[in-house]
């Protein structure tokens, strides 16, 4: 199911990627932050599942709330001509290697445990 889910929003995107209007230049830097704030908000999301704490509203409010601040930090740093960004993007990319390194070691010790299962009853067969 999970994958028919992930096809169909493959095939969304690619379309949506097709005709939608290419962004002017002087918009990219908000849309390169924001993304990179989503992404942030997405990996927390997982390492919550993993963590059996998720919570909806908090991934929904961090997800905009993130975006929303770095758009808004970005904009600030520009008008400034100070590079404010710069900070957002050094938090976010921190907590995503945090967030991937929690759910990588959910999964090693999840598959570790499942070959120790097997070998002791390999050996209980023995």
């Amino acid at each position: 199911m999970v994958f028919i889910a992930i096809l169909i929003g493959c095939i969304i995107g690619a379309l949506m990627g097709m005709n939608a209007p290419i962004i002017p230049y002087s918009l990219s830097g908000y849309l390169a932050i924001s993304i990179i704030a989503a992404l942030d908000s997405v990996f927390g999301g997982i390492a919550s599942v993993v963590k059996e704490n998720f919570d909806l509203k908090i991934f929904v409010s961090g997800f905009f709330g993130n975006a929303i601040l770095s758009i808004l930090l970005t904009y600030l740093g520009e008008r400034l001509n100070v590079d404010i960004y710069l900070a957002a993007i050094v938090v976010f990319v921190g907590r995503m290697f945090v967030n991937l390194a929690i759910v990588r070691r959910y999964y090693i010790d999840k598959w570790t445990s499942k070959i120790k299962t097997i070998k002791k009853e390999e050996n209980k067969e023995n």
